[in-house]
Parts: structure tokens; sequence; C-alpha cells
């Protein structure tokens, strides 16, 4: 398939974080871009104001006519579609080229200079802080998240370099073909499609066996390559951690050398190892030392990670996307390190049934760090509901006194019942959605900062 004698790429899920940054790209590219998601969203508004045309409704009548050419049209899907979507089966049924997400990711790629960013935890932070550095070589960057520097998941440049999130998901990384490639983290996670941990890490294994050049990791991991930690022996070393005023200010040693007082604005050591695997990847390909610790230093953050909704002397919101026990466990962490003497309430939708039964032990114990626990159904994203498994479950786990189940509808309310200073709202549901509506109604009273 040559991607340039495509006139037409169709999208069923454009409005997914890594569906939508390719639409972005083919339609910088000239191409007509269309496709249909569930829900709107400010990802597709973001969309259509580009010109491309979205439909809410899974219905083959909807398909643009200009779009129904078998030769013309490239159709992409993302694996969360159900199996009895109309119009994907359509386009199947009907022979057109239909490619998963991952699939047209590693065809865009594969004539670059690919540097990925693989991990179950980090990978969408490291890869922004990797494509803002390597915009200065005018690399593509595809982001599994919104970029706060860009207000955008793809940060467009030339075709000769690309920096990708090489997401384990479904295994998708396996279609990269990555030049030099990191990896943050292999804790056990998406069960529901490798069964056991011994698959995932098998899974990275094959990944790390495709990387041609460098392979970067955190220290500590089973595989072979450069390593990178925080205060160890380390191939990439940062020491000499201090914060000022909410900044982290480090030094780092490479492999051939030392740069001192880098400043870097966001909260947790996790994401100090974020900047360090960015650094240690950029610094193999050759960006200068000072030029990288100059775009850590401009570096502003990716949305629901660690984003201030709310942030005043009096009363803080913050929205992250963490819903595996590790990445959550990070949030507790960074928020006692930010906030040390403040009561903290946590809000969490529980993502995918699968997760919460496999995880159960791993989440409450998670959970009973912060001081208060609000906990909303699961969302099920792509899954159907398991018998015994739900959020009263999991409360019952969590060794907390100040504990209960919400409702979306009833979150404002049992927010201004509570004494906490600090409220993070957790999940990768549509709570994400959620926590704009909770800010808005916050923001009517005065003592919340409105």
């Amino acid at each position: 398939m040559n991607l340039k004698e495509i006139h037409n790429v169709y999208f069923v899920g454009i409005g997914g974080i890594g569906m939508s940054a390719i639409a972005r790209y083919f339609a910088a590219n000239g191409k007509n871009v269309a496709g249909y998601d569930k829900t709107p969203s400010q990802i597709t508004i973001d969309l259509e104001k580009l010109g491309v045309e979205i439909h809410f409704e899974d219905a083959v009548k909807n398909i643009p006519n200009s779009f129904l050419n078998t030769k013309k049209t490239l159709v992409v899907y993302t694996p969360a579609i159900p199996k009895n979507h109309s119009e994907y089966n359509y386009f199947v049924d009907t022979k057109f080229t239909v490619l998963k997400r991952a699939e047209i990711l590693g065809k865009i790629t594969e004539t670059t200079f690919c540097l990925a960013v693989a991990g179950t935890h980090g990978k969408t932070t490291t890869s922004s802080i990797l494509g803002h550095i390597m915009a200065e070589v005018n690399a593509t960057s595809f982001l599994g998240g919104i970029a706060e520097n860009y207000n955008s998941n793809l940060i467009l440049g030339e075709d000769k370099i690309s920096v990708v999130e090489a997401d384990e998901f479904d295994r998708s990384f396996l279609q990269l073909s990555p030049n030099i490639a990191c990896v943050t983290s292999m804790d056990a996670d998406h069960l529901d499609i490798y069964k056991n941990p011994e698959a995932l890490t098998a899974s990275f294994i094959e990944f790390s066996n495709k990387v041609t050049d460098t392979l970067i990791i955190a220290k500590g991991l089973p595989l072979k390559g450069l390593t990178y930690s925080i205060d160890e022996v380390s191939d990439y070393k940062a020491f000499n951690l201090k914060i000022d005023n909410g900044t982290y200010i480090f030094d780092v040693k490479t492999p051939a050398s030392e740069i001192k007082n880098i400043t870097f604005h966001l909260p947790g050591q996790h994401n100090v190892m974020n900047a360090l695997a960015a650094l240690a990847m950029a610094d193999v390909y050759g960006i200068s030392l000072e030029k990288i610790k100059n775009y850590l230093g401009t570096f502003k953050g990716v949305k629901r990670r660690f984003s201030y909704k709310i942030k005043t002397e009096n009363f803080v919101l913050i929205d992250d996307y963490a819903h595996h026990p590790t990445e959550i466990n990070a949030v507790a962490n960074s928020v006692r390190e930010m906030y040390p003497n403040e009561k903290v309430l946590v809000v969490f939708q529980p993502h995918l049934f699968s997760r919460t039964r496999d995880f159960i032990d791993d989440f409450a114990t998670a959970l009973t760090k912060f001081d208060e626990v609000l906990l909303l159904d699961i969302y099920p994203a792509r899954e159907t509901p398991i018998s015994g498994v739900d959020s009263n479950w999991l409360l019952s786990k969590i060794e907390n006194t100040q504990k209960k189940l919400s409702q979306k509808k009833n979150l404002v309310k049992d927010i201004k019942n509570s004494s906490a200073k600090v409220v993070v709202m957790l999940g990768a549901g549509d709570i994400g959605v959620t926590i704009s509506e909770v800010a808005k109604e916050l923001l009517k009273e005065q003592r919340y900062g409105g």
C-alpha cells in the first residue's frame, strides 16, 4: 500500500487519543479525512475545525459518498470498537483496505528514523517530553495525550524523524520499526489481552528485539540496554534532586558527560524518571545536552497528567489519567510531596471490570493512601460486566474509614461536604469529562476560587 496514492482516510473511532493524532497527520498532509465516533468531545470538535467530517451514529448511510471508492479510501479502526460495528463490517465485507491504528502508524513511520517510547506507565508523558525536544530537528511526534505546549497530540514536523508512543495494548507496538526505543516500565496490565504477566514480558522482549540501534531501559527491567535511574549506578543517572517552589532541580550524569541544574516543572519523581528517559533518547540521537536542558525547562506537561483544574491558596482540584495501581501510587506520592500537610480527597473511577478484578488488592492499597475516598461505578469501556466485580467490592477492601460510593450527579455535593483542601480525580474513563463539569460548578462559589 502506497500512502501517497491514498486520497481519502476514514476513521472508525476517530475521537480516540491515538486515532485523532493520525487523523490530524493525514489532514495536515492534504488527505480527505472523515470518521465516526460514539460521542462528541473536545477532540472531535478540534478535528471538525480542521475540516474533518465526523458523525456520531453507527450507520453506513452516514459515510460520505466520496469515501465509498475502495481504491481511493483507506480505513483505519481502533480495536476498542465492538465486533458488530456496522460501518466497520461494511468496509471489511466490501473489501476496502482496513488497518488497525497500530498498523497504519507502523506504515507512516517505517521509512523514518523512529524513536519509540514503550512501557506500561509513563509512555505519554515521556513521548511528549521527547517530542518537545525533538522539535529541534523537525521530528513529527504522535502522542497519546494532549501536550500543553502544542495543545495537540500531534507535533507536526517533517517526514524524516518520528517520535511515537509504542503501545503494548493488543501487542500494537510490534507493528513499529524503532531505531531508538525506551521501556519505562513492565508492570502487569492488560491481562484481558495477555492472560498472564509472562506473556506481557515476552511481548516487551519481542519489541526490544525490533530495536535496530539503541534500547534504553529503566534500571531493573529484565531487558538489555542502556539504563537510567535516580540516585543509582546506571548509564544515565539523575542526582542532587531538590524542589524549589514546586519545581525540580537536578543534575544528570550520562555515559560521556554531566549536566547540572536541570529544571523540570512536573511534580513527582516518576516524572523526573520520564524526563530522564527522554533526555537519554535525545542524547543518544545526538541533541546537545544544553539544548535538551532548555527544552526540559520549557515543557508544560500533558493534559490529564496531574493537571490543575483549580489551584488557589484555599483549594486545589487535580485531574489525572491514573487507572492502574502503580499510577495511583505515583499520584499519591506526588500529592504528598507537593502538599505534605493537607487533607487529600481522591475521586476514582475504575476502568475495566477485568483490570479491577486482576488488581483489586493493589487498587485498595493505593487508594488507602488518601485521606478520603469517593468511588464511582466501574467504567466498562470495551467490556461486559463480570459477576461480582463492582465498585462496592473494591470499596470493602479499602482500609479507610472516610470512604463511600458516589455517582457523577452527586460529586459536587460530596466534594463540598468534605473538608479536604486538595481533591484529586483519577481514571481513564469519562471522568476526564466529568471533572470539567465539577470544576465549573465549584467555581461558582468563592471558597473554591470563583
